[in-house]
């Protein structure tokens, strides 16, 4: 290519074309030249709503076909919420770009007017997230957690219509979208351990493109790339797949690193939690230590379990 021409396949959700259209404006910082297209991609996970994703294949459901169409050729680069992004990159393609990371941390939703102090201890809460779910319960063992799918915008609208009590979001995904005041509180890492990369955007390509591995490292962030690497390591490392009840997150600040980890078996009957720190330059290392004392816990019995 004499200019550079991008086109970007995308899930079609309100969030994903946030995504999609956040990274068409960084290439176009990166170079006012370029011309980047976002192309829509149905994935199964979009077509796929009467059931829950622990059912039909979990998170790797949103990003197959996408993928399909990179290893086609029928797009040039893909944009995913990096916690849906599998473990293990698929032949032929590399995950080349995390750009910066959103807030990470998990939100209570309540119906439009009301506040947290408002929900009743025996509230019916919903989660389509097993890791949310368990956690949920071991802060608030009185609350029904209640399951639940579809975009932002269609679970705000179950909730403000009196389904449940309260749902749990993404905080990332409340604020790309413009709902933040829809939060009426935040879960801090040490409370409800984040998913995988939550809050950080995955953009991939082709591992033998050159010129998309060029270009994107001129957006990439590298305090997002090495928080997320920790975590995707932890995550390779454990064996867990898109429906293990796991979270793991690695904040960086500085030359600090912390690293929280949560891991339960499927039913919830049996889980761990830890925590880590260190210089921020071993936080790969740091997944590494902080794994290997939950393969100490017991780690394997309870993805035997799943």
């Amino acid at each position: 290519m004499s200019a550079h021409r991008w086109r970007i396949g995308t899930r079609g959700s309100a969030l994903a074309l946030w995504q999609a259209h956040f990274v068409q404006r960084r290439l176009a910082e990166a170079d006012p030249s370029c011309v980047a297209e976002v192309e829509i991609i149905k994935t199964s996970g979009d077509l796929i709503q009467d059931r829950a994703l622990l059912e039909v294949g979990g998170k790797g459901l949103f990003v197959k076909e996408i993928q399909t169409a990179l290893l086609e050729g029928a797009v040039d680069l893909a944009v995913h919420s990096l916690k849906d992004y599998p473990a293990e990159n698929p032949q032929g393609l590399l995950l080349a770009c995390v750009p910066e990371r959103q807030d990470r941390r998990d939100a209570l939703v309540m119906p439009r007017g009301k506040s947290a102090n408002e929900l009743p201890a025996d509230a019916v809460v919903a989660t389509g997230s097993l890791r949310r779910h368990h956690q949920a319960k071991l802060l608030f063992p009185r609350w029904k957690i209640a399951g639940l799918r579809g975009n932002v915008d269609t679970r705000l609208k179950k909730l403000d219509a009196g389904q449940c009590n309260a749902i749990l979001l993404a905080s990332a995904g409340l604020r790309r979208l413009g709902y933040e005041s829809r939060i009426a509180r935040l879960f801090e890492p040490q409370e409800m351990v984040p998913a995988v990369g939550q809050g950080a955007i995955a953009i991939e390509c082709r591992s033998n493109d050159k010129e998309a591995k060029a270009f994107l490292g001129r957006i990439e962030a590298k305090v997002a790339r090495r928080e997320t690497g920790a975590e995707r390591h932890f995550l390779r490392e454990l064996g867990g797949n898109c429906t293990t009840p796991l979270g793991i997150t690695a904040v960086i600040e500085g030359e600090r690193a912390e690293l929280y980890a949560f891991l339960a078996s499927i039913k919830g009957e049996r889980h761990m939690k830890d925590h880590i720190a260190g210089p921020a330059v071993k936080a790969e290392e740091l997944a590494s230590t902080l794994l290997k004392r939950f393969w100490e816990q017991g780690a394997a019995e309870l993805l035997e379990k799943e």
